[in-house]
């Protein structure tokens, strides 16, 4: 027998999955969504806001499909894409052209925006986010796994300041307000 041939069938037998079983590798987690970014205010966040001195002006505000909160005084605000302290600021500059002389703004997420899972679990659809939220508790609040699920990944989908982005993440990654997490069927 030939020396390279038997080399390449050893070479051959070792990389076959033990026992026949097919062994994905692990998730692919998309650039996109790694990292820790600073959480930004989208269409469905419920704003807190509250402007020291002015009991009128202070309530919840919920933003528009534009990326926009109605104010009195000084109408619509654009505070899609940031954060609650860049909100804050927007606000204090409209306020400052003419209405009030020095406003103090604070401004709070009162209710985040809803996530969204489908596939593999038992009620898909629209729930609303809990903070420290992950894959798995998401699953969890969906009424758990249905007997075909996948229960190792699952893909989520997130919108960032880049756009889109989409990718294969483990069941203990966490979740974001609006974001889509899809449970697929899992092969044997």
């Amino acid at each position: 027998m030939n020396r390279r041939y038997a080399l390449g069938l050893l070479a051959a037998a070792a990389a076959l999955p033990a026992g026949g079983c097919f062994r994905r590798p692990g998730p692919v987690i998309s650039a996109g969504l790694r990292g820790a970014e600073a959480y930004t205010l989208a269409t469905g966040d419920k704003l807190r806001i509250i402007v020291f001195g002015q009991d009128s002006l202070s309530n919840i505000y919920q933003i528009d499909a534009a990326g926009r909160i109605s104010m009195p005084l000084i109408g619509p605000v654009q505070v899609g894409g940031l954060s609650t302290a860049s909100a804050a600021t927007a606000i204090e500059g409209k306020l400052r052209g003419g209405f009030i002389r020095e406003p103090k703004v604070t401004v709070e997420v009162d209710t985040y925006r809803p996530f969204f899972i489908l596939g593999e679990v038992t009620t898909s659809g629209q729930f609303p986010f809990v903070n420290g939220m992950t894959v798995q508790t998401a699953v969890a609040i969906a009424g758990g796994f249905t007997p075909r699920a996948d229960r190792d990944v699952a893909e989520l989908t997130r919108r960032t300041r880049q756009g889109m982005v989409r990718g294969e993440v483990p069941i203990t990654y966490p979740v974001r307000p609006g974001d889509t997490i899809v449970i697929k069927e899992r092969w044997f």
